[in-house]
């Protein structure tokens, strides 16, 4: 241990030595049209982690960052349009702020699918952000149900407790997240396996539409979930929060504390977060052993230096979830194993009973800047401990047991840049290994090794920027053999896999406040240790799945164009994309084929055979979205998403495509004495009927449902205190979301639901 800590002080005292010596940022913000100086606002450089507030003469002072570098520079006040604009430190350490007032909330700038900090304007990707505001506000039972409304995201849900992003028809492996800077892996491959976060625990989530390969290797053929964390607070304070809401669904308590502070640049953060729920409902009944818990620890500790930063955050992510079995009988009632009506007192009863899951998840991220004269270093070092206990004859032992360690690492390299050339190059690799521990399998013991390079180049001008990119990846999965009772249940294989992929994207201002943006960009994804090489029961799912080795790897070609527009009263978006994706998988039921298995009770169960095949496809639709403001209190807020996915061997359906949407929300901000934030929503959430869909799914019937919520805050000397309440489905209404992994069973959505919150600031 001593040899370590030798080692990381000397590391850091000779990277400290080549990094350039440090300096302040000052300014002043004021109001562009009136000059008046503006007290409260928001400065923060993402790259360097630092964040100060302007005082009551609109004064800012940014302390202890480097003499020299190019970084981009927010500045955020309610009210007015986000500023941001690449500040040069080497170029003196003065600046006028002057924001322009708008009641449109202007686009955030984007960090994830660019290796370099971007406005909108010079960010070519489609991505889109939701800060903790509207996260808290939507009202969800996990973060996935929080962001499912964005155009061009769904959620393949079992219940209310797991959710699986989809992004423009792409889930399961095909969709990354981000936590800590680090990709989420905790057999993401599984119908029922959630993410592992605490959703109190994320600021901001950004979300990237379209393949990220290039960035982030496989798993990104479809997209990048990248969940931030709060920013630290400026040096010298100490603060705190409590969040607690109550659904009456299901009855979800759900609470989170919060400590963070920043002593000369030593920061800090703490929070520990607690859910638990029992059965939802939807009308004239409540689903038995659907209920949840969840139990998160998680912390931070770092430094922010003139050199940059360095943070060690680590987590602890614990769920217990109940899994149903079977749907409800011809009249509607859940029946336990004696064919009793379960009633709905017994449903709402905080217990689990059998099957559920136990998951443990831990993780922990080391996440450096190292400031190298004019460039940067970033580094990310992870490791995640994944371990899922499925509990379907006994309570106390369980037949599933998997246990999962996966070490990344991610290192990148920014050359210093005169701001029109911005060069990157990268470094990216997992090493992971599974091994089982019950007496149930569904996958083999196996070993994944796997890295990735790759160059990028920004070339940025005065109302633009082009970006092109190139990559290769590697990687190895060996599984091992498994005999049981005399019968080979896993045949060993040792698969790999290689890919070269690219991009090439711009951004251009056509016009005022108007952008134009276009990508091309191919993508890959190795087949997962499921579809390679599963044989057994997957609990949740109703289905016996059989995985095949001879799998080839998924690649991708994508190309989509964008246009957004943001005026004082108006934006506008509209987005549209072709995928073509080759060797493309997906489980299948063919045949009718099935397969008899003998409970430990004795009773014998006939499942359908899902197996793992390949096909040519084709995803294409877009995204629209229109926001009108015709006086600063009142917002209409409109969305329409649409894809269409193809089988291109026989010009059918693809499976798990969600229906087209469109989304309205007439949304006022009164201005009311004493408080601010205060808001009145009513919004409609119409889906259209599912009528393409593969030969194993059904038929979805469109719908429509009620959303409203109220909300205010009070500002008190420690900061604002939230209230707020949220209804969802108001009209009660019985309906199936076509990418429910209960519908199959005659299991309707949740129905009407209203949460009640409230957010205390402390210290």
């Amino acid at each position: 241990m001593k040899k370590i800590t030798l080692f990381i002080t000397a590391l850091l005292y000779t990277i400290s030595s080549f990094a350039s010596g440090f300096s302040e940022l000052r300014g002043q913000v004021k109001d562009a049209a009136t000059n008046a100086p503006l007290s409260g606002a928001t400065i923060y450089i993402t790259d360097l982690k630092a964040v100060t507030t302007t005082n009551a003469a609109g004064e800012f002072n940014l302390k202890n960052i480097p003499s020299k570098g190019r970084f981009l520079l927010e500045v955020r006040y309610v009210g007015y349009k986000t500023f941001s604009q690449v500040v040069d430190l080497a170029k003196g350490t003065n600046l006028e702020v002057l924001l322009e007032s708008s009641v449109v909330e202007s686009a955030e700038v984007v960090i994830t699918g660019s290796p370099f900090s971007s406005n909108n304007k010079t960010n070519s990707l489609s991505v889109v952000t939701v800060g903790k505001d509207k996260l808290t506000q939507a009202a969800g039972t996990n973060l996935i149900d929080a962001v499912a409304r964005i155009p061009g995201i769904s959620q393949v849900s079992t219940g209310g407790a797991i959710s699986k992003p989809t992004i423009r028809g792409l889930g399961y492996n095909r969709v990354l997240t981000m936590v800590d800077g680090a990709r989420e892996e905790a057999q993401q491959w599984g119908d029922e396996h959630g993410i592992e976060v605490d959703q109190f625990a994320a600021a901001r989530v950004e979300i990237l539409k379209g393949p990220a390969s290039l960035l982030y290797g496989s798993d990104a053929l479809g997209g990048v979930i990248n969940i931030i964390d709060d920013v630290v607070p400026a040096p010298g304070v100490f603060n705190g929060s409590f969040t607690s809401a109550y659904s009456t669904n299901n009855g979800l308590t759900a609470s989170s504390l919060m400590l963070q502070g920043n002593d000369n640049g030593f920061v800090y953060r703490g929070r520990a977060s607690y859910k638990n729920a029992y059965g939802f409902g939807y009308k004239d009944a409540v689903v038995p052993n659907s209920g949840f818990d969840e139990f998160n620890l998680n912390g931070m500790v770092g430094l922010n230096k003139s050199w940059g930063y360095s943070h060690l955050t680590f987590s602890r992510f614990h769920t217990n979830i109940g899994l149903v079995e079977a749907g409800p009988d011809g009249d509607g009632n859940y029946l336990d194993e004696d064919g009793n009506v379960i009633t709905k007192s017994v449903a709402r009863e905080r217990r689990l009973g059998l099957p559920y899951q136990d998951i443990n998840h831990y993780r922990a991220a080391l996440n450096s800047n190292f400031i190298l004269g004019s460039g940067q270093l970033k580094t990310t070092f992870a490791f995640q401990r994944n371990m899922r206990k499925e509990f379907e004859e006994r309570l106390q032992e369980p037949g599933l047991n998997l246990n999962l360690n996966s070490y990344t690492y991610d290192v990148k390299y920014y050359f210093p840049n005169a701001g029109k050339w911005e060069p990157a190059i990268g470094v990216q690799g997992m090493y992971q290994d599974n091994v089982n521990k019950g007496d149930e399998f569904l996958i083999p013991d196996y070993s994944s090794n796997n890295i990735g390079a790759f160059f990028y180049l920004k070339r940025n001008f005065e109302k633009g920027a082009i970006n092109v990119g190139a990559r290769y990846d590697y990687k190895k999965i060996n599984g091992d053999e498994l005999t049981a009772d005399g019968e080979q249940v896993f045949a060993a294989f040792d698969n790999s896999f290689s890919n070269v992929s690219g991009s090439l994207g711009f951004s251009f201002e056509v016009a005022k406040d108007l952008v134009f943006k276009g990508n091309a960009g191919s993508g890959f994804r190795a087949p997962n240790i499921a579809e390679l090489a599963a044989n057994g029961r997957h609990e949740g799912t109703f289905r016996y799945e059989i995985g095949n080795s001879n799998l080839k790897q998924e690649t991708s070609l994508q190309f989509d164009l964008g246009l957004e527009y943001t005026g004082k009263n108006v934006t506008l978006g509209l987005n549209a994309y072709a995928n073509r994706i080759y060797n493309y998988i997906y489980p299948g039921n063919f045949n009718n084929e099935t397969t008899d298995l003998i409970n430990e009770d004795g009773t014998a169960e006939t499942l359908p055979v899902y197996r793992f095949v390949q096909t040519d496809a084709d995803l294409i639709g877009g995204e629209a979205s229109v926001d009108i403001h015709l006086i600063k209190s009142l917002h209409f807020e409109n969305s329409f998403a649409y894809v269409k996915g193809t089988n291109r061997d026989n010009d059918q359906a693809l499976p798990f495509i969600p229906a087209a949407s469109l989304n309205n929300e007439l949304r006022f901000e009164p201005s009311i004495k004493g408080m601010t934030d205060s808001y009145i929503k009513v919004g409609l959430n119409n889906v259209f009927k599912q009528s393409r869909f593969d030969d194993f799914e059904t038929l979805t019937s469109g719908y429509t449902l009620l959303d409203a919520g109220i909300g205010t805050a009070i500002r008190t000397a420690k900061g604002k205190f939230n209230i707020w309440i949220t209804g969802q489905n108001l009209l009660d209404k019985k309906y199936f979301n076509h990418l429910s992994r209960y519908k199959p069973e005659g299991i309707y959505n949740a129905g009407r639901n209203v949460t009640f919150g409230v957010s205390v600031p402390f210290l």
